[in-house]
């Protein structure tokens, strides 16, 4: 219209500028700059805290060194996350082969176990089962060497103690046969047969390093399978560079790592059926922990048809695992395990099983009330799980069940370590992080009710996890290593 004055229109905002590619690769090489400092200096701390010395002459150092590590993990881990994935990926296995190397550098620093694998693998290529005679038996005098059995020596050394017949010796128990089942057997034979001669502790670490570097592999494997491949390098170092790994799979060389690679392999390479059921059935036959896993294996599985294929397959390779024991050793073939599932209650100061449950119930009711809530937990996991996700609710079950029964023994949490791999879920990490606290810190801490504490504080941040992938700041949980989904 004439006479009118049209409208003033403002002149749009700009859009915020988008960061240009340059300053893009400036971030991602900074990024991989950082992480690779960090991987070398957990590196270096790894290398000089196992040689600092045993647990029981300096535990007060071995636990500072083991506090560095994790701070150090913690923050490669951070750091990972802005690593681009072309990067990330040699990142991971070289930072997994460095830590593997640098547990190498020294003997057995916290556990004397190594010592009975090596000694199972040389009864057994002696042509005589391992659940026949107690390393003490005189009916092994013949395979003993100065290594298992020192001779000259006082007997006071790391490691050493001496049996009631005055016999000086290395192996845990050695009035007992072995308490390990036929797979781990297995290993040990296997370990044995290929090492040179006069060889000693250094083949079976050498053994878990190739475990534990091939556990890595499997999770990054698993993460290209599921078509996450950006988040499959930061999953898998949250097993390759966890120092629990370092000092519990390779230095100590426990043969848990061997039960973990099968178990994710199991859940994370296979579906519901024969297949996974039979890696399940090996894993249970290394180490009794994986028999955790099989409710979530079968996650959502409601058909009893499936059900029974993969149980009816863990089952089977269990037995037929122990068939050549058996047929060795007949009754006898379960070794000293029934014993040691009893008496196991925990030894030292004041460890005992179902620490946090014995602070709200009687003793008599503790025992108990964990096999109630357990058993509900599996029910839960196996009926309500997801399938596209098995390793998610195994978590759940073996995180738990660590929770309730409170081992003073951190390796036995390397499952936990590998299922977090697996889902992403970092906070259950605190679990193997309280083994290692109480089994390292009882002795610098006498009468500190020491347990309740770590297994507590694990429990809170398990909880606190849960609580924060469920409220609305769940999306800054999804920026984080393994890019968590809410449960």
């Amino acid at each position: 219209m004439s006479g009118t004055t049209a409208p003033h229109r403002r002149s749009p905002q700009p859009l915020p500028a988008r960061p240009t590619a340059p300053a893009n690769r400036t971030t991602a090489r900074i990024s991989t700059i950082v992480t690779a400092v960090l991987l070398a200096a957990l590196t270096a701390v790894v290398l000089d805290t196992v040689r600092a010395g045993g647990n029981q002459s300096n535990p007060g150092r071995l636990l500072a060194g083991y506090a560095v590590t994790w701070t150090l993990f913690a923050a490669a881990i951070w750091a990972i996350r802005k690593v681009p994935g072309r990067a990330a990926t040699p990142l991971v296995l070289a930072g997994a082969a460095a830590m593997a190397l640098a547990a190498l550098a020294a003997p057995p620093r916290t556990s004397t176990d190594m010592y009975r694998y090596a000694w199972d693998g040389r009864v057994q290529a002696a042509g005589i089962s391992p659940y026949a005679h107690p390393p003490a038996a005189p009916e092994l005098a013949k395979l003993r060497d100065d290594w298992l059995f020192p001779t000259r020596s006082s007997c006071t050394g790391w490691g050493l103690t001496r049996t009631d017949s005055g016999l000086c010796v290395r192996i845990n128990r050695p009035a007992v046969p072995t308490i390990y089942p036929p797979v781990a057997e297995g290993w040990y034979f296997t370990v044995h047969v290929l090492s040179p001669p006069d060889s000693r502790h250094k083949p079976l670490q050498v053994g878990g390093a190739v475990l534990a570097f091939g556990t890595t592999l499997a999770l990054l494997t698993v993460g290209r399978r599921r078509g996450d491949p950006r988040r499959a390098p930061a999953r898998a170092a949250l097993w390759g560079w966890c120092p629990a790994v370092a000092f519990e799979a390779v230095n100590n060389a426990h043969i848990d790592t061997l039960g973990v690679l099968l178990t994710v392999l199991a859940l994370g390479t296979t579906t519901a059926g024969a297949r996974r059921g039979a890696l399940l059935g090996a894993a249970i036959a290394v180490k009794l922990l994986p028999v955790l896993a099989l409710p979530g294996a079968l996650s959502g599985q409601r058909r009893p048809a499936h059900v029974l294929r993969t149980v009816s397959a863990a089952v089977t390779m269990v037995t037929l695992a122990y068939l050549p024991y058996i047929a060795a050793s007949g009754a006898g073939v379960l070794g000293y395990l029934p014993g040691y599932l009893q008496e196991e209650g925990y030894e030292p100061g004041d460890v005992h099983r179902f620490a946090l449950l014995r602070l709200l119930l009687p003793d008599a009711a503790a025992e108990v009330t964990a096999i109630v809530l357990l058993t509900l937990t599996a029910l839960y996991v196996w009926w309500r799980g997801d399938p596209a996700r098995p390793w998610h609710g195994a978590l759940l079950l073996t995180g738990t069940a660590l929770l309730l029964i409170s081992p003073g023994y951190p390796w036995y949490a390397l499952l936990v370590v590998g299922l977090v791999a697996l889902d992403g879920r970092w906070e259950w990490l605190a679990v193997p992080l309280a083994g290692t606290v109480l089994y390292l810190g009882g002795r610098p801490l006498p009468g500190f009710p020491l347990q309740a504490w770590v297994y507590g504080t694990a429990a809170v941040c398990v909880a606190l996890g849960a609580c924060l992938r469920a409220a609305p700041a769940r999306h800054l949980l999804d920026r984080r290593p393994g890019g968590c989904r809410p449960a």
